[in-house]
């Protein structure tokens, strides 16, 4: 996974609207990993052959672990270590192909300081046309950082 990013953290505690940038694609291999290690081995993922015939004409990323850069995020750079990944809603929106350039937006919408949580909004788009592909919210919970 190729990657570089950009914090907007002006403190070590998350606030309202601060929000987290990192830039990223994935490869063939790994989708490929993705697939041995969760034995989803749909040919839409794996299969040129197979994906050409379909809508999409080309492999897909599988949607799980295209919005699976949130864990590394949450865990460990907004807000980071310590987080505990409660929950997580999301809609797929538009495919997400390999070595495209994309981002990862995470946006903090509502935190509980009394029970150390907060809800970020998770998302996805293509970099090139800013379109949207997965968008949704996750639940964490961080005792040091809110």
């Amino acid at each position: 996974m190729t990657q570089n990013y950009k914090l907007i953290l002006t403190t070590n505690m998350l606030e309202l609207g601060q929000s987290y940038t990192e830039q990223f694609s994935l490869s063939q291999a790994e989708v490929n990993a993705f697939a041995e290690v969760t034995g989803d081995h749909n040919p839409l993922h794996i299969d040129a052959e197979y994906a050409a015939t379909t809508v999409f004409k080309k492999p897909i990323v599988h949607g799980i672990f295209g919005i699976s850069i949130f864990s590394k995020i949450l865990g460990m750079k907004f807000p980071g270590e310590g987080t505990v990944y409660m929950k997580q809603d999301i809609s797929f929106k538009r495919p997400m192909y390999i070595d495209v350039q994309y981002e990862a937006i995470a946006t903090v919408k509502e935190i509980n300081k009394e029970r150390h949580q907060a809800i970020i909004e998770t998302k996805i788009t293509d970099k090139d046309t800013g379109k949207v592909c997965a968008i949704g919210q996750a639940q964490i919970m961080n005792n040091e950082k809110i």
